[in-house]
C-alpha cells in the first residue's frame, strides 16, 4: 500500500491522515474479526476547518444525536472498504480504544495542561475521527521528532484563561465548567469556544471557525449536562 495514496483517498473525503504505526501487544490493538493480525495502523482525523464543509454538506449533520459520529462511521468505514482495512473509532464505549496511545505513537503530540492532546503545528484544534487497521504491509512516514510546544511556553495562559479557573495544570474541574458554560454568563465560551483553548499561542492558523466551535460546545455540555439542569 502506497502511504501517498492512503492520503489521498483520506483527504478526499474531508479528513487527513495522521500517521500511523506498527502495532505491539503494549498498543492494544483489537483482533480482526477474520482472524488476520494487524500489521499497520493509520489514525484519520482533522486539523483546524478541514472537515468542517464535509460534515456540513452531509446528510448526517441534520440527524441527531452525535451527527459527527454518524457520519466519521459512515466515512472511515467507506474509507477501510476501499482501502481493505478496518475502521475502529475512538467513541462508541465502554469500553473505548486507547486513541490517545495510538496518537502518540503515530504522531508527536503531547498532553496538554488543560487535557486535550497539543500538536506542534495543529496546536489544540485537531482532532482524530478514526483509525485504519491493515493487515497487509504499509511503508508508513517515520514519525516527526518535534518537542512539546508547552516545555518552552512560560506564561501558559491557557491555565489562567478560564472564568472559574477550571484548569489547574493537574487536573479539570468539569462540573464547573458545565455549570459555567450552561449558565448566561458561560455564553462566548459556548458560542466562541472554550477560552482555555482559544488561549493557546499554537496553531492559532488553524482555529476553527465559530461555527464549528459553537457545535463542539453545544456537544459537550449536552453530554455533560446533569439531569434535570438547562439553561439558566
Amino acid at each position: 500500500m502506497d502511504y501517498a495514496r492512503l492520503c489521498r483517498a483520506v483527504e478526499a473525503k474531508g479528513l487527513i491522515a495522521r500517521g500511523g504505526f506498527y502495532p505491539t501487544n503494549e498498543d492494544r490493538v483489537p483482533a480482526l474479526a477474520d482472524g488476520r493480525d494487524v500489521t499497520a495502523m493509520v489514525l484519520v482525523g482533522v486539523a483546524g476547518r478541514s472537515l468542517w464543509d464535509s460534515f456540513q454538506a452531509a446528510p448526517e449533520s441534520a440527524q441527531p444525536p452525535n451527527p459527527l459520529d454518524r457520519w466519521s462511521r459512515r466515512v472511515v468505514g467507506e474509507l477501510a472498504t476501499e482501502l481493505d482495512a478496518v475502521a475502529l473509532f475512538p467513541f462508541g464505549g465502554p469500553p473505548f480504544l486507547p486513541f490517545i496511545r495510538w496518537a502518540q505513537r503515530a504522531e508527536d503530540v503531547y498532553p496538554s495542561p488543560i487535557g486535550p492532546l497539543i500538536h506542534p503545528e495543529y496546536g489544540l484544534w485537531h482532532a482524530y475521527r478514526g483509525a485504519l487497521a491493515f493487515s497487509r504491509a504499509i511503508d508508513l512516514p517515520a514519525k516527526n521528532a518535534r518537542s512539546r510546544p508547552c516545555d518552552t511556553c512560560v506564561d501558559r495562559p491557557c491555565l489562567s484563561a478560564c472564568p472559574v479557573g477550571a484548569f489547574s495544570g493537574q487536573s479539570y474541574d468539569v462540573p464547573a465548567c458545565i455549570e459555567h458554560i450552561d449558565g448566561r454568563r458561560g455564553a462566548d465560551c459556548l458560542a466562541g469556544g472554550c477560552l482555555a483553548r482559544r488561549a493557546c499561542p499554537v496553531g492559532v492558523a488553524y482555529q476553527y471557525t465559530p461555527e464549528q466551535m459553537g457545535f463542539h460546545m453545544r456537544a459537550f455540555v449536552a453530554g455533560n449536562r446533569r439531569p434535570g439542569h438547562g439553561n439558566n
